[in-house]
């Protein structure tokens, strides 16, 4: 290829995966959805679009490279203490009787309706038995699933990646041999691969938490040190054992999440922001890859295999996964319900189907072409259906927000406490021991652990946080907080307003959604509160009592509607009114 046409092949690639993602955020659906047939069409109907000729033998190692950067991202989330009792034994059974009864049964499936010889059809029950943290977040990021349902399967989405790379380059190489080293020496090597992951993501978390520790350096360069990290470590283990470094980049994620005294600089949202993009580039890349011709035999028997993944192989799994375990039969029948196949599956598809073509491997130039139809049925079938479905066996968290709120003074407290009266799960966070006792003897939830850890990212995720209160004393606090947070959490971020003409050193200059209007900002909240005003509920019935003022709503289904500088909610029959009384009342 010329260079121009490198340039707009690259540059055409760029755009297709960005616009499939906010194509696709517009539509409500998941980003799969767009990325898989934009990027088949883009390589049927272009020559550009090819990341085999525009990258040539390139292709494979960065295509393994950037799922590492994937795999960190999520081993980040993967918090030990999360995992406890009947979740952490449900994870680790679907990890690995998933493996063995999706391989078993994805093999004995594909030889009769592929046409497959056997070396192939179990080279693809071994591509299949990958889920992945790239699918299977977005669906429940969508869906909103209880806590507990989002633990099990994030967990196992994340770690079978690691373990699916591993067993695919495990058949890869016995495939490829053709038996000679014998099943005691393959079963050698399976264990050493595991053995090098885990040590190079041992040294990678070891070298980037003394770069943290003592270097401390600003958010830029730490990101970039976790980068240069989880891609040093994962390119030295795949140089020494092919795919090993998935279960590196996975290792070093979990291990930087659980040490303690860690503070991990911007890993959001940059590093979301690239993970982002690094999934849109390789579902448009790897689908581009896959050739009309090469699925026009394959298309209606894969569908059937996939049928038979997602009616008949995931929900037995899931049911011996959860046999004698406290999860519900609604928690056990969604389980059952949710294995997409992500990008690992193409990855590992695209990086040894060329080479088994090339040995000759009968029915080997099915394998991609199948992986790309199992991914795309799955993902659209658990897409458009994951919703209902948790709707259906009630293990939908609750539409009522939940709200942070931040401070224990005594106007936090009560606050907290009345919207709790109002049915709101109110969890609040304090930092000060006397705050978080005032907190505990009013009965309401602590968040656990700091701020930052249960209120950004997949903390707030999992812990369900739809919004934050920032009440404390210190204006430049909440400002700060506030800056952070809109960053990094979906829900609104709110704050008490600094006093008029504050000379804090952020507070006044900064910008973010203020509580409560009219004048009533923080040391107004303060002065009434002295006065003896206090935080009451009262139905909305035509209008507010002289004297009271208007702190938020909260409708009949349990949405949080503060008051804030630039929007006063409507209320309507049904509404509750959250009110800073004053002291007659």
């Amino acid at each position: 290829m010329t260079a121009d046409q490198i340039l707009v092949g690259t540059g055409l690639i760029v755009v297709l995966a960005a616009a499939s993602q906010l194509l696709a955020a517009r539509l409500r659906i998941p980003a799969l959805l767009v990325l898989l047939p934009v990027g088949f069409t883009a390589g049927a109907l272009t020559d550009t679009v090819d990341p085999q000729l525009l990258l040539g033998p390139a292709f494979s190692p960065l295509v393994s490279l950037a799922v590492a950067v994937i795999l960190y991202d999520s081993g980040l989330g993967l918090e030990l203490r999360r995992l406890q009792g009947h979740t952490r034994r449900t994870v680790v059974r679907l990890i690995w009787l998933g493996t063995i009864v999706t391989w078993t049964a994805a093999t004995a499936l594909a030889a009769p309706l592929l046409d497959m010889s056997k070396r192939s059809a179990v080279m693809l029950g071994a591509i299949l038995v990958v889920s992945g943290p790239t699918v299977v977040g977005p669906l429940l990021h969508f869906v909103r699933p209880t806590e507990r349902l989002q633990r099990i399967l994030i967990w196992e989405g994340t770690l079978i990646d690691p373990v699916g790379g591993i067993l695919g380059a495990f058949v890869f190489h016995g495939v490829v041999s053709s038996g000679e080293d014998g099943l005691r020496g393959q079963l050698g090597g399976f264990w050493l691969s595991v053995l090098v992951g885990c040590a190079g993501g041992a040294v990678g978390a070891a070298v980037l938490w003394l770069v943290l520790r003592r270097l401390r350096p600003n958010e830029i360069l730490g990101t970039t040190a976790q980068l240069a990290a989880v891609i040093g470590a994962a390119a030295g283990c795949d140089a020494l054992r092919d795919d090993t470094g998935l279960i590196a980049a996975v290792v070093m994620g979990m291990a930087m999440a659980n040490l303690p005294g860690l503070d991990l600089p911007a890993r959001r949202p940059f590093l979301e922001t690239l993970v982002s993009l690094i999934i849109g580039l390789l579902f448009v890349s790897i689908s581009a890859t896959v050739t009309p011709d090469s699925l026009r035999h394959v298309v209606l028997p894969t569908l059937g295999l996939a049928a038979a993944l997602v009616l008949v192989v995931r929900p037995a799994v899931a049911l011996l996964a959860t046999l004698r375990t406290d999860v519900s039969r609604g928690e056990r029948l969604f389980v059952g319900w949710m294995a997409p196949r992500g990008i690992v599956a193409a990855a590992t598809a695209s990086t040894f189907s060329a080479t088994l073509i090339a040995k000759g491997v009968d029915g080997a130039e099915r394998l991609l072409p199948a992986t790309f139809v199992v991914i795309v049925a799955t993902v659209t079938v658990y897409g458009l259906t994951a919703y209902p479905v948790a709707e259906r066996l009630g293990v939908l968290r609750p539409a009522r927000s939940r709200p942070l709120l931040v401070g224990g003074d005594a106007f936090a407290v009560d606050l907290g406490r009345a919207l709790r009266s109002l049915g709101l799960d109110v969890l609040m966070w304090a930092g000060a021991d006397a705050e978080r006792a005032r907190i505990t003897e009013a009965g309401l939830e602590l968040a656990p652990g700091e701020l930052l850890a249960a209120a950004t990212g997949a903390g707030a995720e999992l812990e369900g946080i739809t919004g934050v209160l920032l009440l404390t004393e210190e204006d430049d606090f909440n400002a700060l907080a506030s800056m952070t947070l809109h960053e990094t959490l979906e829900g609104a971020v709110y704050r008490l307003a600094p006093a008029a003409g504050s000379r804090g050193v952020v507070a006044p200059y900064t910008g973010g959604e203020a509580l409560f209007g009219g004048g009533l900002t923080r040391p107004e909240v303060a002065r009434h509160y002295a006065d003896g005003a206090r935080v009451t509920t009262r139905p909305v019935n035509g209008g507010l009592p002289d004297g009271h003022r208007l702190l938020c709503l909260v409708k009949p289904d349990g949405r949080l509607l503060p008051v804030t500088d630039d929007r006063t909610p409507t209320a309507t029959p049904g509404d509750r009114a959250v009110l800073l009384s004053p002291p007659t009342s």
